[in-house]
């Protein structure tokens, strides 16, 4: 899939933020979908999901023992932005400190390259907020292994855009995002992640939004196996 930044620069339906009161554009029923992404994507994200508990049941369970070492939960979650706007709970395994919000927040304003870089990706390469165990799970996304049941419930599929807090709705651009459910893997998390911005990922949910189908959701499943071994995840 090849995505252009710069159509998706000049291309006012692309480029302009969501406001909520617009969500009604953007429901279920609101544009055509082929027999795949109306039917058999769901089917797909279950029956795989299912397959893969009696492998990933025993190891998010030995994970999280290994989290909650430090006297914390082992688990993480928060309200993320799902299709046609609806909040969801999304369930991660914990990565950071119990005090992350505090400790992120007294870190930009003694940084100002970290809140510009912040500011830019909403992520930071060298976050002070991540644990030891943590490093290692966000570098090969098994923190990420308990949005299975995410999935499993219908809140989000395998493959879309990468879920949204709550919060980031305003520096969204675009209305691909709200048209699909949030994946765990996508065609953002499988490019240049590291390096293109927030507002960027617009991009790449309004070309997958065009091309859902299963041969296109398999090859984003394989090239994300292929992300996690090399592990550029932080």
């Amino acid at each position: 899939m090849t995505v252009n930044f710069r159509e998706f620069q000049q291309d006012p339906s692309v480029t302009q933020p969501i406001n909520s009161a617009d969500l009604t554009r953007w429901t279920v029923g609101s544009d055509d979908r082929g027999l795949y992404r109306d039917t058999f994507k769901r089917i797909l994200d279950v029956t795989l999901v299912l397959l893969s508990a009696v492998v990933v049941v025993p190891v998010v369970t030995l994970l999280a023992l290994l989290v909650a070492s430090d006297g914390a939960s082992s688990f993480y979650s928060q309200d993320r932005v799902g299709r046609n706007g609806r909040s969801f709970r999304i369930w991660k395994l914990r990565t950071m400190v119990p005090d992350a919000d505090a400790r992120l927040a007294r870190h930009l304003a003694e940084n100002p390259d970290a809140a510009a870089e912040w500011n830019r990706t909403q992520k930071l390469k060298r976050d002070p907020r991540i644990t030891p165990i943590g490093r290692i799970l966000r570098k090969t996304s098994m923190d990420e292994l308990p949005q299975l049941w995410n999935v499993l419930v219908g809140e989000m599929s395998l493959v879309g855009p990468r879920p949204m807090m709550t919060n980031q709705q305003s520096l969204y651009p675009g209305a691909a995002y709200y048209r699909l459910r949030p994946g765990i893997t996508g065609a953002w998390q499988v490019s240049e992640r590291n390096e293109s911005s927030f507002a960027e990922r617009a991009v790449f949910d309004a070309s997958y939004d065009q091309s859902v189908t299963l041969a296109n959701d398999l090859s984003i499943i394989l090239r994300t196996v292929r992300v996690v071994l090399r592990g550029t995840g932080y």
